[in-house]
């Protein structure tokens, strides 16, 4: 899943996309470079910058939707919104992927997933409500010792989320969750549930991880967003080898071969050549 941010503030200089025309670039790139999904958002995640309500949002992520729509007509089309309203308004594209980043803040939006016949990505984020940054974030038991509190409540708030959206009439095989890593959760949090990404499994649907040069990465190696690529490859190949199927990229071609070297190594993918040593 390649990320494309139609945002002038976006937290890794790498990926602002405001003007139109690099926008449609990264999506090329990204094709090119072996994206099956493209997802689009018009919002900077985090506390910084700007006010963008549903308008602004809808000025920036249309245009791109259309394009993208008419130059691919077969790609897998996300949107990363909170918004009912936007998600309503961007079907009128084929809209396939609704990524609810802040886990059903808006109640009305998985309905709108179903009613347009597109997927939805169910999250996980403390409880907090969108653009909202982590501070002081503790989960149950943790001052007892117990640092799977919050594996817990993520697979309570995930098992909720996907159960929510099979019931609003999404397909169960178009609901995805993703434990959402830096939302709502510390360092340390995020680094527990990466470690336990197999224990989703257990929930039955594809695990997404989000994993693209995140505060997690950078506090655990000391380092700025522009120097957080080998930390994410790295998080990528645990999380790839303990079941997650779907990766959110800023690094699309680098992500690509990370996942599909370790799909050749559990046995899921045959390589692409197997010549050396033969007769």
């Amino acid at each position: 899943m390649a990320i494309v941010n139609r945002t002038p503030d976006s937290f890794w200089g790498g990926n602002r996309h405001a003007e139109l025309d690099s926008a449609l670039q990264a999506l090329r790139e990204a094709v090119a470079a072996g994206a099956d999904i493209v997802d689009v958002g018009g919002v900077r995640a985090g506390a910084q910058g700007p006010v963008v309500d549903a308008a602004e949002e809808l000025r920036r992520v249309m245009p791109f939707l259309e394009a993208a729509r008419t130059e691919f007509p077969d790609l897998v089309l996300s949107l990363d919104t909170w918004r009912s309203e936007v998600a309503r308004e961007a079907s009128s594209v084929g809209l396939d992927l609704v990524n609810d980043t802040w886990a059903g803040h808006d109640p009305d939006l998985v309905h709108v997933a179903a009613e347009i016949g597109a997927g939805i990505v169910v999250s996980h984020t403390g409880g907090l409500p969108p653009r909202t940054d982590p501070v002081a974030v503790t989960y149950a038991d943790e001052q007892g010792g117990d640092d799977l509190a919050v594996v817990r409540d993520v697979l309570r708030v995930l098992a909720e989320g996907a159960a929510a959206a099979v019931t609003a009439g999404v397909a169960p095989e178009r609901v995805l969750i993703d434990p959402t890593l830096d939302f709502g959760k510390t360092t340390r949090h995020s680094l527990t549930v990466l470690a336990h990404t197999g224990d989703l499994a257990v929930l039955g649907y594809p695990i997404l991880q989000a994993l693209s040069r995140k505060d997690f990465v950078g506090e655990t190696l000391d380092l700025p967003a522009d120097d957080r690529l080998e930390g994410t490859l790295g998080a990528t190949a645990i999380a790839a080898w303990l079941g997650a199927t779907v990766f959110r990229a800023h690094d699309v071609r680098a992500t690509r071969r990370v996942v599909d070297m370790v799909a050749t190594i559990r046995g899921d993918r045959p390589p692409a050549l197997s010549v050396r040593g033969e007769p």
